[in-house]
């Protein structure tokens, strides 16, 4: 068996409804989770679009009970239903997300405006599944309309990350929903980041191994992923690769992926519904097989969930032919890439050894995210 792992030293399918008829994608998200089977009886409404600094905007932002409607979020976040009994993660990808399309050199895009209410951004194929987290919210949008819907994706993922013992956030209310997708018009697909753009195709799930370079133990083409990640996706929205990999650090300790959402599977983390700096000490402390939907020595060693769809591949802390009982982890290329370029290995380093300062780190680049966009006034 012609398989190939990473040392350290080198570093199902649930049913539901959509709120819309939207197409399905195949996602190559950096952050995906499940389904849920729970599914809303109305689609969401739109609201007035205007600058965040109207006397209008003023007005309606200081009549909004927000401490009632964090109390709402709070009492809804723990949910057995739900993929590992929490909603946080979902709700924290759906704020990375209508952040993540910021661009600095134009202006658009951006947590202000929720334009993922609208089939056209809803429908990029990063966003598969993140419906399921807009049905979950539409209820507190009816018991609350006072509330846009872009500041209550934001809210909620504050919420959820306080809830489960990450950052506590100070939440700047303001963001304007758009009243149609006009504003597409200035916008594209792409903006949002991919698990294995410019690596080396492999289309044999016989050998993933095939598409490693034998001297380094890396994916052949990391290198470009590795600046679609940096230059594509956040250098276009003004981070640092400090900030890059604080938000990659604590943003995938949550959740997990599913191969019937983004074609991978598996959670990052061991704990993947609470805050820690688990994602950066694993990723340099354990050990990475290269695998795709091929390897079927995972279902012997208990590590089924792990095999991802056909034509994907992911790393994960398994080894052929060694029972352990750790648990069943994965890493997508794209979080490789931290342990592979000598700067982002820095301060993955740094998160790995210091917990507080990740802590840290990531609220304060979490909120940046999340305010890109929104015109506010420092």
């Amino acid at each position: 068996m012609n398989i190939l792992f990473l040392s350290a030293a080198l570093i199902g399918t649930d049913a539901f409804a959509p709120i819309t008829n939207l197409p399905r994608h195949s996602s190559t998200s950096l952050n995906n989770y499940a389904r849920t089977k729970w599914s809303p009886s109305s689609p969401p409404s739109t609201t007035t679009s205007s600058s965040p600094f109207s006397p209008a905007v003023a007005a309606q932002t200081s009549s909004v009970p927000y401490d009632a409607i964090r109390a709402e979020l709070k009492s809804m976040m723990d949910n057995p239903s739900w993929d590992d009994g929490s909603l946080a993660p979902i709700l924290i990808r759906l704020a990375w997300h209508s952040s993540g399309t910021y661009d600095a050199a134009t202006g658009t895009g951006g947590s202000n405006g929720a334009g993922m209410r609208f089939k056209t951004e809803a429908a990029d194929p990063e966003n598969a599944g993140l419906e399921v987290a807009r049905a979950f919210l539409e209820p507190v949008k009816r018991k609350f309309p006072s509330i846009s819907y872009s500041d209550l994706w934001i809210l909620a993922a504050y919420v959820g990350l306080e809830h489960t013992g990450g950052p506590v956030i100070e939440f700047r209310p303001g963001r304007v929903d758009y009243l149609d997708e006009s504003y597409w018009a200035n916008m594209s697909y792409g903006r949002l980041p991919a698990a294995e753009k410019y690596c080396c195709p492999h289309l044999d799930d016989s050998n993933a191994a095939a598409s490693l370079d034998a001297s380094t133990g890396t994916v052949k083409g990391w290198e470009g992923l590795c600046t679609h990640v940096r230059n594509e996706v956040f250098y276009r929205m003004g981070f640092n690769d400090q900030e890059i990999v604080a938000l990659l650090c604590g943003g995938h300790v949550y959740g997990r992926c599913h191969p019937n959402f983004s074609g991978y599977a598996g959670p990052w983390v061991e704990h993947p519904t609470r805050f820690s700096n688990e994602y950066a000490a694993d990723m340099i402390e354990d050990d990475w097989t290269l695998v795709s939907h091929g390897d079927t020595w995972l279902d012997a060693q208990g590590a089924a969930e792990l095999r991802p769809a056909p034509g994907k591949r992911q790393f994960v802390n398994k080894v052929p032919g060694r029972i352990d009982d750790e648990p069943n982890q994965m890493m997508l290329l794209s979080d490789m890439v931290l342990a592979w370029d000598p700067t982002f290995r820095r301060y993955l380093e740094a998160y790995a050894a210091d917990e507080a300062k990740l802590k840290d780190d990531f609220g304060k680049a979490f909120k940046k995210l999340t305010e890109l966009g929104c015109g506010f006034q420092k």
